[in-house]
């Protein structure tokens, strides 16, 4: 009931006012269970996917949206719970896998529409990453229920991170593939060599539907690159920033900081013992004079 409430109340501002075009909405079975699996662009793939779809579609999202604090946070999960979102905890908890494996399942099971991100989180830069076989593939065998691949195109256009406000003049689109039957391996979902092939053909059919770039690494750790890769830049941004104004970068011991070929040793006053040999000759009579004349021997 919640669920057809927020279609109407969000569903159907979002198409009026994004006008998203659809392809390949026949391969959408009328009834019965199915896993659509998708390609993850933006936060908002998981609204603008439901909006154009007759039946309820049920994703798995992260743990986090229903676990936030304060009164938006509470909000959030109860938006999310109402929308039929089930929870997973990204964080490699033991045992949270095998949770959200039984959940998607147990949806099917009921003959709803299950989806899914074989990604496992948004693409950092519009390209498709590797999928995680953890997820899709073991749902699928486990369930028998057929597979079909859906492609979100500029939806990460629509409102980029780190913008407040949506951009309306870009229209997203949305391709649905052809069911894929995966019945051939059903009962093998404990073999990892079969749930890494089930995961690469479903990304293989998604990347032909977005026409995206594929990249053979986890979206995971491209952005652990990507955020390494920043961080390089800016400590040597600021090192060379320091540099160009004459402050020796922080961090550094003391003689590090010291112009190449400059020692401490250099800079200690010269003593006595340091003083060239003219010096030293020419100290000599100013120290008689302040000693006073000789005393005269006495004769005999």
């Amino acid at each position: 009931m919640f669920y057809g409430a927020m279609k109407i109340v969000i569903g159907h501002p979002i198409k009026a006012a994004f006008r998203p075009w659809v392809e390949g909405l026949e391969n959408i079975p009328s009834e019965g269970p199915a896993i659509l699996a998708s390609n993850h662009l933006s936060f908002s793939d998981s609204f603008f996917l439901p909006a154009v779809l007759d039946r309820k579609v049920t994703f798995i999202a992260k743990a986090e949206y229903f676990t936030s604090p304060g009164l938006k946070g509470k909000l959030t999960a109860a938006f999310f719970k109402g929308v039929g979102q089930l929870p997973v905890d990204r964080s490699g908890a033991r045992g949270a896998g095998e949770a959200a494996v039984k959940d998607g399942v147990a949806v099917l099971a009921r003959g709803e529409l299950f989806g899914i991100y074989p990604e496992g989180t948004r693409s950092p830069d519009g390209r498709l990453y590797r999928g995680k076989p953890g997820g899709l593939a073991r749902v699928a065998l486990a369930s028998g229920a057929p597979v079909i691949p859906v492609a979100m195109i500029d939806t990460e256009k629509v409102q980029p991170v780190g913008q407040v406000m949506p951009k309306f003049s870009i229209r997203p689109g949305i391709r649905i593939g052809k069911p894929l039957d995966f019945s051939r391996y059903q009962g093998m979902e404990g073999d990892r060599f079969i749930l890494r092939s089930v995961t690469d053909e479903v990304m293989y059919e998604i990347m032909k539907l977005s026409g995206q770039e594929y990249v053979d690494i986890y979206a995971t750790a491209a952005k652990r690159q990507i955020a390494e890769a920043a961080k390089a830049a800016a400590e040597a941004a600021a090192a060379a920033e320091a540099a160009a104004a004459g402050h020796p970068p922080a961090g550094r011991t003391p003689e590090e900081r010291l112009p190449a070929g400059h020692t401490r040793a250099a800079e200690r006053r010269p003593d006595a013992a340091d003083a060239p040999d003219a010096q030293r000759r020419d100290e000599r009579p100013q120290a008689r004079e302040a000693a006073g004349p000789a005393p005269e021997s006495s004769g005999t």
